[in-house]
């Protein structure tokens, strides 16, 4: 039986071994593969997102300025945030019809309607362009060639397709002030297609432009140029200044004018900013810095060191303490002009080359006085020894200029962003759509991608629906921003030839 056993064994054929580990390599081997690959295809889609906040963004290249760098830490942190913030901050909300939503909002309302002022009949004038052909989506495709971003309304949600970054927060505050308009008005703005340009100058010349103008709209124009003015973002503050909500920075500035009286305001010109901005009036107007000879004090702004400092230095309610306060545009217009007329002081405004939305309403030696640039000290020295010897028209004056000012409300800037998009929507050929490349936008995902800084001022200028009804927009009247053109000119050149009467005098 042993032998039969042993023979038995060689004929034996056991059970092969199954390598289970085997498959565990190849799935774990699969999965890192797919994550890897998962994390590719998500680092690449990150790479190609475009933020409101300037990621994946290169700078205007019409003006070159150092791209924004960020601060979230990690590559994968700042992965997360831009995913969290584009894709999934703004809730679901089925879309509702302008009509219902018109009829929802509207109810309520006051009936009410103050007229808005004058200078909102500027409005027709800057569209005047596209009067006749109706703005197409041709116009808009060209306009995108200098746009850094372009605006969508459609049924009371705002959309934006970001093509360039804009200088420091001037997006962020922009696309805000829009959303809060919606929020003002729900239901009253109608469906829209806008391009936006967010840096100083005009672009859109009107020689050139002649044959097939494009609408875009910027902080400023001149008569040279066609571009649309449209409210700029200080108005809903300013984090790299250190500049509040426009209401909350009006009311501390009046509240610092009244410290001193007129009597006991110091009697001279007073400028401070920054001159190294391309700015040739700038650089000229540094050397008007002699009391005596000039009758001004000029001072230099330096903005990295009042960063350090607090702004402690920079606060606008302590800088009216001047008779007289200078302004001076920068590389183009400068939002500095409204906190400039905002201390009462008698404004000296050096003759403008650039107009925003508002200052197209003052007049010479009304709420302000003209500044020649060609004999630019000797032209403030004038206003003062003129104030000077005539204080009660000079404070007038002022005080006609901090008025103008105040009257320049945020519902008025509402208004005013109202009216604009309201006109300029009825120009248009086509039913608005969202870009395929566009994002909604709404509260949560543009406060998802601010600075604390950034977020505080954002959240202060928060508005909620209006139960007022917008201001009645004046109607078209071209005649008459013509006379009042003329007016302004006359105005300007008899101060001119007084200023020349006495240089004359004086030689002799």
């Amino acid at each position: 039986m042993g032998l039969r056993l042993r023979l038995r064994l060689p004929h034996h054929k056991s059970s092969p071994r199954t390598p289970s580990y085997l498959l565990l390599c190849v799935l774990a081997l699969s999965f890192f593969s797919f994550t890897a690959l998962l994390l590719y295809k998500v680092d690449d889609f990150i790479a190609q997102t475009k933020t409101l906040a300037g990621h994946n963004l290169e700078p205007t290249p019409w003006h070159i300025f150092p791209r924004k760098s960020f601060s979230e830490g990690t590559k994968h942190s700042q992965a997360y945030r831009i995913l969290q913030c584009s894709y999934f901050s703004c809730p679901y909300n089925a879309v509702v019809q302008p009509k219902s939503l018109q009829s929802e909002s509207v109810s309520g309302r006051r009936t009410h309607q103050p007229q808005c002022p004058d200078f909102f009949r500027w409005i027709h004038r800057d569209l005047e362009p596209w009067a006749k052909t109706g703005v197409t989506k041709e116009h808009v495709k060209r306009a995108k060639a200098n746009a850094a971003f372009r605006v969508v309304i459609l049924s009371g949600k705002l959309y934006v397709d970001l093509y360039y970054a804009c200088v420091q927060s001037r997006m962020m505050f922009t696309i805000w002030g829009i959303l809060q308009l919606l929020n003002k008005y729900p239901g009253m703005v109608p469906d829209v297609d806008m391009m936006f340009d967010c840096m100083d100058k005009p672009i859109i010349n009107q020689t050139e432009y002649q044959s097939f103008p494009v609408p875009l709209f910027r902080y400023c124009t001149n008569e040279a140029h066609l571009d649309i003015p449209f409210p700029d973002w200080s108005f809903w503050g300013w984090s790299e200044t250190n500049l509040r909500p426009w209401e909350e920075e009006f009311g501390d500035i009046k509240q610092g004018s009244r410290r001193r009286s007129w009597d006991n305001k110091q009697p001279r010109a007073y400028w401070k900013g920054n001159p190294d901005v391309v700015s040739p009036i700038r650089l000229e107007l540094m050397k008007c810095n002699h009391s005596r000879l000039w009758g001004a004090q000029i001072m230099r702004q330096d903005w990295a060191e009042e960063a350090k400092g607090g702004f402690e230095q920079s606060k606008l309610s302590n800088q009216c303490n001047h008779r007289y306060k200078i302004y001076a545009e920068g590389y183009a217009w400068s939002v500095s002009l409204k906190y400039i007329l905002s201390c009462g002081s008698m404004t000296l405004i050096i003759s403008p080359e650039y107009e925003d939305f508002f200052s197209r309403g003052l007049l010479p030696k009304e709420n302000y006085w003209p500044i020649s640039p060609t004999d630019l000290c000797r032209s403030i020295k004038y206003a003062v020894d003129w104030g000077n010897a005539n204080p009660s028209q000079a404070e007038t004056i002022g005080k006609r200029g901090q008025g103008y000012m105040e009257s320049i409300s945020m519902d008025r800037v509402y208004d005013y962003m109202f009216h604009l998009i309201t006109e300029y929507s009825k120009l248009q050929k086509f039913k608005p759509e969202k870009p395929a490349s566009a994002n909604e936008v709404c509260a949560g995902s543009l406060l998802c991608f601010a600075e604390q800084k950034e977020r505080e001022l954002l959240e202060r200028s928060r508005v909620v629906p209006s139960l007022d009804q917008p201001c009645k927009l004046p109607v078209a009247d071209r005649s008459r921003l013509e006379r009042l053109i003329q007016q302004k000119k006359k105005t300007i050149e008899n101060v001119r030839y007084m200023e020349m009467t006495r240089t004359k005098k004086s030689s002799k």
